[in-house]
């Protein structure tokens, strides 16, 4: 018996003799708070999966991780990171017996041995009462705090290929949230809103209960009071241009007979333990065929999305020796954002409401994917960008981050997969509109006349 065996024997031993003696108390014990006991933990888990007692001893790892010290917890996802990863000896050993076999079960085993053990130690850790919960937490501190912890993108992976599996579309659950809904989901939806601040009870109220607002909220149900992604939508005639005119507290509030726009004005994602995790998407599409089917007057569905990363990329493209996005007769415009009335000066809101369709257009990431990352989301799930517009968000945030531009994306339900196809080409789907936009020639500064030629104009007729 080797030395890890012998530790693992004697640790099982000390676990069941604690159940033994405390019953169900046992997890309210005093636990380890350290990451080498932890670990020790952790190996017993894995060592004798599916017995009845692995229930406290992932209880006892989850409530010890949560008592532990910031360094501690970096300490032990760092260990999982570098000593957790997939058994060599068995998959080498699976490996050359399905080279000599070629069959079924050698496959198999292949399959199963090249599964990493962070994989099957998160499974064990689901089983503690408020698991999945906890695992998602762990997972949120680890992406905050990553730089201190080593090798955490393997480890990061295991986490989002299991939890891909765990929050598929097939266990979401989507609800609607109105003044009627628990007061606890209330406060988190308050709590949780990312885009545009909740003031207060009142201004909650004014948001889910009007005949013409409605909310909707994806579930888990091993987290049934805990929203994971929630959508806000106003009912209108018609595609708006602001923020203010939705969100007014003074505005008339009636009940439309027959709405033609949905608006989704603000999506919030809950959970950062949830990151990368796609589901996004499929709330945009679900709740777009609930209202459908509750309200067939509606023809369109459309975004009004703020642009939250416009204003740092046109600092650094002002800020650059040279760049390919700004004409130098638009930086005279540009150079009047410094000053405390720039709103009102000759030029600027020409000049940035066509920097803003270039933007959308043409700024890539290092890979290759929309640099902004709300144009990121809607148009990876298949919009199109419609429209721009200025001053739609005077916030002191909504200035900050896009000089108080929004946009409309649009869903059109039919073209979705045709405009996801044409993104991976590198193509934006844009209304002509923002085309012409995009282009230096909609405007005239100083006499200056040239033509912005994007580079993603599009191979096919925008929609």
């Amino acid at each position: 018996m080797n030395q890890l065996q012998r530790q693992v024997k004697g640790l099982i031993a000390t676990t069941l003799l604690r159940m033994r003696r405390a019953g169900s108390a046992a997890l309210a014990l005093p636990g380890p708070d350290t990451a080498d006991e932890l670990i020790r933990l952790c190996d017993i888990l894995l060592a004798r999966r599916g017995e009845a007692w692995s229930t406290a001893t992932a209880g006892e790892v989850l409530s010890g991780y949560a008592r532990a010290s910031r360094e501690e917890r970096n300490r032990f996802l760092s260990i999982l990171a570098e000593r957790y990863g997939p058994d060599s000896e068995r998959l080498d050993q699976a490996i050359a017996n399905y080279q000599a076999q070629h069959d079924a079960a050698s496959m198999a085993e292949v399959h199963a041995a090249s599964e990493s053990r962070r994989q099957q130690l998160i499974h064990e850790l689901n089983q503690a009462e408020g698991g999945t919960l906890m695992l998602l937490k762990m997972r949120q501190e680890g992406l905050a705090d990553r730089a201190n912890i080593a090798g955490f993108d393997a480890l990061d992976g295991d986490f989002r290929q299991v939890l891909s599996s765990w929050f598929n579309r097939g266990f979401l659950v989507l609800r609607r949230i109105d003044w009627s809904s628990p007061a606890s989901v209330l406060r988190k939806i308050i709590e949780y809103e990312a885009v545009h601040e909740i003031q207060d009870w009142d201004d909650l109220r004014r948001r889910v209960e009007p005949p013409d607002r409605r909310c909707y909220a994806f579930f888990h149900p091993q987290i049934p009071e805990e929203p994971l992604i929630f959508v806000e939508v106003a009912l209108t005639t018609g595609i708006p241009s602001s923020i203010q005119t939705l969100l007014d507290e003074n505005r008339s509030v009636t009940a439309l007979p027959a709405p033609t726009t949905a608006v989704f004005y603000s999506i919030s994602n809950c959970q950062d333990g949830l990151r990368g995790v796609p589901f996004g998407s499929f709330l945009i599409k679900q709740v777009a065929e609930t209202l459908k089917s509750e309200l067939p007057s509606l023809k369109a569905f459309v975004t009004l999305s703020p642009v939250p990363n416009f204003a740092g990329w046109l600092a650094r493209e002002r800020n650059a020796d040279s760049s390919e996005y700004i004409q130098p007769a638009e930086q005279v415009a540009l150079a009047t954002l410094d000053a405390q009335s720039w709103q009102n000066t000759d030029g600027v809101r020409e000049t940035l409401l066509s920097l803003v369709a270039r933007y959308l257009l043409n700024a890539r990431g290092k890979d290759h994917r929309p640099l902004d990352s709300v144009a990121r989301f809607h148009l990876g799930n298949g919009a199109e960008l419609a429209q721009i517009h200025w001053m739609a968000d005077t916030s002191p945030k909504g200035l900050k981050q896009s000089f108080g531009v929004m946009v409309n994306y649009l869903y059109d339900l039919k073209r979705i997969e045709h405009n996801q196809a044409a993104l991976a080409r590198g193509t934006v789907a844009a209304s002509a509109a923002v085309h012409k936009l995009a282009r230096a020639d909609s405007h005239n500064h100083n006499g200056l006349l040239s033509r912005w030629r994007s580079a993603a104009e599009p191979a096919i007729e925008p929609s």
